[in-house]
């Protein structure tokens, strides 16, 4: 099972993980006041969700199978992994620098262009990270 999961930092400052998959009548979502936390308490209500499945008797996939994929806003990357300097990254990703950060504190929201250039920059940076040794 693969289950596509949204990160997003709310207005009030939590962040937020859901999703539009389910198991059953089960929905998943997660809450906390940081990524960490909300996708500790997403992997919660999946597992939730087997146990329910299981205790109605019936199918539920193991949770070791299940792949899930988390989409992130850019507050939330940022929050997730907090190891990345911003102004160094904004660099790297062609992106004004206070912009960046209006982007990472979410006063401020990228449009498009700007979005495809932090993705890009990101998947950049992971693949230069995979491809090096010690």
């Amino acid at each position: 099972m693969k289950i596509r999961a949204t990160v997003e930092k709310g207005s009030d400052g939590l962040f937020s993980v859901y999703s539009d998959e389910h198991l059953g009548n089960s929905y998943f979502g997660g809450f906390g006041d940081s990524v960490a936390k909300a996708k500790e308490d997403f992997i919660t209500s999946v597992k939730e969700a087997i146990e329910e499945q299981k205790a109605e008797g019936l199918e539920a996939p193991i949770f070791e199978d299940i792949q899930i994929e988390y989409m992130y806003d850019v507050p939330s990357f940022f929050n997730f992994f907090d190891y990345f300097n911003v102004s160094k990254f904004a660099e790297f990703a062609g992106v004004n620098e206070s912009k960046m950060r209006a982007y990472k504190s979410g006063s401020a929201y990228p449009g498009e262009k700007t979005m495809t250039k932090i993705c890009n920059a990101a998947h950049r940076m992971a693949a230069e990270l995979s491809a090096f040794t010690l």
